[in-house]
């Protein structure tokens, strides 16, 4: 479990940024927390489970792919602002992701 800071967080989404513009081939700057994965960026969900797998290795994080599953079903992720704040907290919560839920 990671403490989220500033830096973490401009990490996370330079990546994710990053990663998206290679990926979709479109220009970073085409790229904001508000752009649609799906309708602007053509994207789909094997490039989030790719994005999971970079960030586990990145912060060495313990988590099954079925918690994430689980949580993203609750919690659908439309938007690359969305998926920055998934990401932060598969990284600050791991495992424990599900209870999240709980505490709400």
């Amino acid at each position: 479990m990671a403490k989220i800071t500033e830096s973490t967080r401009k990490e996370v989404k330079e990546i994710v940024y990053n990663f998206f513009a290679e990926e979709c081939e479109v220009d970073k700057s085409r790229i904001n927390d508000n752009t649609s994965i799906i309708k602007d960026l053509d994207g789909d969900s094997l490039m989030f489970l790719e994005l999971i797998e970079i960030f586990k290795k990145k912060y060495n994080l313990d988590i099954e792919l079925k918690v994430i599953g689980k949580y993203a079903v609750k919690h659908p992720v439309a938007t690359i602002g969305q998926l920055i704040d998934m990401q932060l907290l598969i990284i600050e919560h791991e495992n424990r992701l599900l209870e999240l839920d709980i505490k709400s």
